[in-house]
């Protein structure tokens, strides 16, 4: 990590490049998994309140904005085939300023979890380490299309789900809590996979084994459809088994849509990709919400 992108004589990041550097748009999974957590775990409607506000802003703003820094200093070099308006190799965040980014906001992330108890700690150390571990040398995740989609589905939909639930609780997680939780982290590897569809020529170029670049799009997009769909069929079954058959049904509805969003993507998925990640993925992440509040109701 000692090579930088060079930068144009700047030596502060322009106005807004640290925020983009950060990327808001990617804060919503984990926040949406934390929330699905506060509610399935059956506690009082503003039980603790602070809990929840600290949750949601270490979920998203922090530790998930810490993990797009950390990749982002990690592939300046990929970045800048890619996407080389991205801030660092546009060099609007100069020398080593995204990795002092990514360094801090870890620390900060580990002292304000203490807030949050052993488990809410635990699991925020937890979650900084796998976003080092699928960014960052001589472990990098992301290298692999198995493991670095796999390390993510569970760091940005399991981990906060999990803990969203058991710092409401004060205890152990309950385990059909757990079961959903990691279903649905499962499930985030097809959707990783079709997020890696925008930088096929790029890993390509440096050795980065995404799905996409090794099997192609197309075969690529029908792995991830059927990781997609296949825990999603596991949530069905399992509330169908704890008396929760309206929710089951409602999922089913919006596996339905997906399947037909689906049927579209796999066409062309190359250039379809990124209209699927905004329609496809939304029907997902509702069922998420839907199961929780199954599991609301079961607490």
């Amino acid at each position: 990590m000692d090579a930088t992108i060079p930068s144009p004589g700047r030596a502060w990041p322009a106005p807004g490049a640290l925020l983009q550097l950060l990327k808001p748009v990617t804060w919503f999974p984990p926040v949406w998994a934390y929330s699905c957590g506060v509610v399935s775990s059956g506690a009082a409607w503003g039980a603790d309140p602070a809990a929840v506000a600290l949750g949601l802003a270490l979920a998203g703003p922090i530790v998930c904005g810490m993990s797009q820094a950390a990749n982002d200093w990690c592939d300046r070099h990929v970045d800048a085939i890619n996407e080389p308006d991205r801030p660092i190799p546009s060099g609007r965040v100069p020398g080593r300023w995204g990795l002092w980014v990514a360094l801090a906001m870890t620390a900060l992330a580990l002292v304000l979890a203490l807030r949050l108890g052993p488990w809410g700690w635990g699991a925020t150390a937890l979650a900084c380490a796998a976003a080092w571990a699928y960014s960052a040398e001589p472990v990098r995740a992301k290298r692999s299309g198995l493991w670095g989609p796999g390390l993510v589905g569970l760091s940005y939909e399991t981990l906060p789900w999990i803990t969203g639930a058991v710092v409401l609780s004060a205890g152990t997680p309950d385990p059909r809590i757990v079961a959903v939780a990691l279903a649905y982290g499962i499930g985030a590897h097809g959707i990783m996979t079709f997020n890696d569809f925008k930088a096929v020529e790029g890993d390509r170029a440096t050795g980065i084994r995404s799905l996409p670049a090794t099997l192609g799009p197309r075969r690529a997009a029908r792995i991830a459809c059927t990781v997609m769909l296949m825990p999603q069929g596991a949530v069905i079954a399992m509330l169908a088994l704890w008396d929760q058959p309206i929710h089951a049904a409602l999922i089913g509805l919006l596996v339905l849509a997906q399947l037909a969003a689906m049927r579209r993507v796999l066409r062309d998925p190359l250039r379809l990709a990124p209209w699927f990640n905004a329609t496809g993925v939304a029907l997902s992440v509702s069922g998420m919400m839907v199961a929780a509040f199954a599991l609301r109701g079961l607490a």
